[in-house]
């Protein structure tokens, strides 16, 4: 990719190859804790502390009302931030030390407290939830706001994407695939060990995909990549932050469709939802999860280089939308599969192995090309919006002369959030509807209405929320071509600004 600052035209930054493998796997690290925590945490507060379900449930939820104080605030001390080691690889190191902390003491030392003592065990949950919930804004955020000075280039920009998805399935899908095999070899989901085998792995893993990541940004994170101002770059009040948003209609239209993509994720992928799938009503979670799993994300593997081919000929918008609206068609197959199964029946139920020998029918063969297209078209969807919000962040460089990638990323970090916790909210009202007291695991034997819950949760709600995504994006204005004509105006800005120029004078002179 050549030098740090190689071109093709005046002031384009690109990022060497490196860089953008590396730099993703930040999103990694925080995926670690998304599994262990959102995946995990109303299981664990009700089988393991005895925590009712749904104050569980809803605590997940509840939560990111604080979330609403901290990500504002973070976002916009990133911005003010420019110190010896950099804009943003102080809030990586930060938030992953303060993730490790609290969920090391949630999971492994919070059982220790004794069974007579509930209100200590309930307060310890909330307290370290909260310091968890600040440890991931910090490092979060970066996410999405570092992109903005690794690099400009709209063909680079789709990159990101196929990165980001590496490097989340290097926490995520590792979390993912160790789990169960925990699971089958030390102790169930209900069990406290469990949490205490998987968690210093887990916090292991972040660690060193942070190290990894801080190394992919580091040549990058110095003023000279901060806007067209750069190390002049006027600091913006927070009270102008209000302003920014109302104007920022992109921004506004991506928090929207992030929201629909992340909400389908979380609910489809949600443990508790695949428990009742693969175990309650198929009967066989251990037989069934990690295949199906592999297939998903091999399925994955095409739709990737789709996406970036698609984005880097038409933008990153004709791409969303294009895989979003295949993901919707072929889970219209996979509802119509759900709503067919007859409980006990084989010629109607999901089967792979049975008696150790190979053995498929023909529901299972639709099953698996229905939702390993739909899941591979999805899932390459789902981490899309994140190199867009660095679209939208230019954006409002182009429309206000403003750098302010914090307050950009930490804005689409909350609607994230927000979705992913109210993930688990609706599961466990959901499970609640049906008249169980405790959150469905691989062992639970199936209960009336249980399917009618995995259909409502696996497939219409994302259904629905994909639907509301397209209508979104309809109106979405940055486009492949419309980038481009943004980032070569922001290029003669920044070098006008540079040979003495006012922010004022560049802004009225290149529009």
């Amino acid at each position: 990719m050549g030098n740090e600052n190689n071109t093709s035209g005046a002031g384009v930054n690109r990022a060497k190859m490196y860089q953008l493998a590396l730099f993703p796997l930040n999103n990694g690290a925080t995926n670690v804790y998304y599994v262990l925590i959102l995946s995990y945490i109303a299981t664990f507060g009700n089988n393991v502390l005895g925590i009712a379900t749904v104050f569980a449930s809803v605590m997940v939820t509840g939560m990111r009302v604080f979330d609403a104080i901290t990500d504002p605030i973070i976002g916009a001390l990133m911005d003010r931030t420019n110190g010896k080691f950099g804009k943003f690889r102080p809030f990586m190191v930060i938030g992953n030390l303060i993730m490790a902390f609290a969920v090391f003491m949630l999971y492994c030392i919070c059982p220790n407290i004794s069974a007579d003592q509930m209100w200590l065990r309930y307060a310890a949950f909330i307290v370290l939830y909260a310091v968890w919930v600040i440890g991931y804004t910090f490092q979060t955020s970066v996410t999405r706001s570092g992109q903005t000075v690794l690099t400009n280039d709209p063909n680079q920009r789709p990159l990101f994407t196929i990165f980001n998805t590496i490097g989340s399935m290097a926490g995520m899908g590792l979390m993912q695939f160790l789990a169960p095999i925990i699971r089958a070899n030390v102790a169930d989901y209900s069990s406290a060990n469990f949490y205490r085998v998987l968690t210093p792995i887990g916090i292991v893993i972040s660690i060193l995909l942070t190290i990894l990541a801080i190394i992919g940004i580091w040549e990058k994170d110095q003023p000279k990549y901060f806007g067209i101002g750069g190390a002049t770059q006027e600091k913006t009040k927070i009270s102008e932050y209000i302003e920014i948003i109302k104007n920022n209609n992109p921004m506004q239209r991506l928090m929207v469709a992030g929201a629909g993509c992340k909400l389908a994720l979380s609910i489809a992928t949600n443990v508790t939802v695949l428990c009742m799938l693969y175990g309650c009503m198929m009967g066989n979670y251990d037989g069934l999860y990690l295949p199906m799993m592999v297939l998903g994300y091999v399925f994955s593997v095409p739709f990737f280089m789709l996406t970036v081919r698609t984005s880097q000929k038409k933008g990153q918008k004709a791409s969303l939308m294009k895989y979003v609206s295949v993901a919707l068609v072929c889970y219209i197959g996979v509802l119509v599969l759900l709503l067919l199964w007859k409980q006990g029946d084989p010629a109607w139920n999901l089967t792979l192995i049975s008696n150790g020998k190979l053995s498929i029918n023909l529901y299972t063969v639709l099953f698996i090309l229905l939702f390993g297209i739909g899941y591979g078209a999805y899932y390459s969807t789902a981490d899309m919006p994140i190199p867009m919000v660095a679209d939208c962040s230019d954006y409002e460089t182009y429309r206000s002369g403003k750098y302010i990638p914090g307050i950009m990323g930490t804005l689409f970090s909350l609607v994230d959030k927000l979705v992913s916790s109210l993930s688990a909210t609706v599961v466990g009202i959901a499970v609640s509807i049906i008249g169980l007291e405790n959150l469905p695991t691989a062992d639970t034997p199936y209960a009336p209405g249980m399917n009618w819950v995995v259909i409502v949760l696996f497939c219409i709600i994302p259904m629905v929320a994909w639907a509301i995504t397209l209508l979104t994006m309809r109106k979405y204005e940055l486009t492949g071509e419309r980038m481009k004509e943004i980032q070569a105006i922001n290029n003669q800005r920044k070098e006008a600004i540079a040979n003495g120029m006012t922010m004022e004078e560049a802004m009225e002179k290149y529009k």
